[in-house]
């Protein structure tokens, strides 16, 4: 009976995570924080930063992957399927339903001026989000010096390069933190 709750309760999170949330995966993390570290305190921040960079690095959106790793950690297999579930189900019932009256709905004037809302609320959120994993974060030099290159290459490459594969970007920032890994090792093998 506590694991049916507990499951019921993983779907109506992600149900109301996706629900609420415009703008993918980015504009979500936000509130996926909110909701999974601090009210439900299903993951602790470290385990969250941890989540957030695997959701990213793995193919496929963000919130779904993000989704699916706490529905496993809190309910097995059965709570990863409800979670995806769960935040797949309102994007994919208003798609449907717009898909229906498409070209109706995109002639209204109201909606062209609702998405230029949503697109400065969801540029909000996503600022937000990167403020509070970056309070977050630990400030030790090395991780300062490793976010500050990572975030001038991603700035640089975003402001001067047109066509660039992310795949490239996420490689990049691997090799940036698999160098800092060693480093780190090093220095504390000569400290020994």
């Amino acid at each position: 009976m506590e694991k049916a709750k507990r499951l019921l309760r993983l779907f109506l999170t992600f149900l109301k995570i996706g629900a609420f949330t415009f703008g993918g995966g980015y504009a979500m993390i936000a509130l996926l924080e909110r909701e999974i570290v601090a009210k439900k305190q299903w993951l602790t921040n470290d385990e969250f930063l941890d989540m957030t960079g695997i959701a990213e690095a793995t193919p496929g959106p963000v919130a779904i992957n993000s989704a699916t790793y706490v529905g496993y950690k809190i309910g097995g297999v059965l709570g990863a399927l409800l979670a995806t579930l769960g935040v797949v189900l309102p994007s994919f019932s208003i798609i449907f339903i717009i898909s229906l009256f498409f070209d109706a709905f995109l002639s209204l004037t109201v909606v062209t001026w609702a998405f230029r809302g949503i697109r400065a609320g969801v540029t909000v959120l996503i600022l937000s989000a990167g403020i509070r994993l970056f309070a977050r974060m630990e400030k030790t030099p090395l991780a300062l010096v490793i976010f500050g290159a990572v975030f001038l290459t991603m700035l640089a490459i975003s402001l001067f390069v047109l066509h660039f594969s992310s795949v490239f970007l996420l490689l990049f920032s691997g090799v940036i933190g698999l160098c800092a890994y060693a480093i780190r090792a090093i220095r504390k093998g000569d400290k020994s």
